[in-house]
């Protein structure tokens, strides 16, 4: 798997040729993700694989929280192992993203615990 900088990353994303993939958690995916990725909160399978990044020849970067999050190697690590060519890994992640002083995007939809029902929640 190569790395990518911050820099090679913002290069890629101008020409929109990449597939970007953030390995955390839902709930962090949720709350600030770089813009344009998607959220592999788990493990890697062909299913989720034929959703995310259906072209296994496209270029595929995968983050996470930071270098010293393993994260995003271990997903790099089973893109490769189902057949895409081109993994790269931005090891620098979030961290190296918000002290460039990047922007973020987030969810803008309530957490699934604060979505209420119709008729919920008032006295009978």
């Amino acid at each position: 798997m190569n790395r990518v900088t911050r820099e090679d990353l913002l290069a890629l994303l101008q020409t929109r040729a990449v597939q970007l993939v953030e390995a955390l958690p839902i709930d962090a995916y949720a709350a600030e993700h770089i813009p344009g990725a998607r959220n592999l909160p788990g493990h890697l399978s062909a299913d989720v694989v034929a959703q995310m990044a259906p072209d296994r020849a496209a270029t595929v970067v995968v983050y996470c929280s930071g270098p010293c999050c393993n994260r995003s190697k271990i997903a790099a690590a089973a893109f490769v192992q189902l057949g895409y060519a081109d993994v790269r890994v931005y090891a620098g992640g979030k961290q190296d993203w918000a002290e460039a002083g990047l922007t973020f995007d987030a969810d803008r939809m309530p957490p699934p615990a604060a979505v209420s029902v119709s008729g919920a929640g008032r006295p009978a």
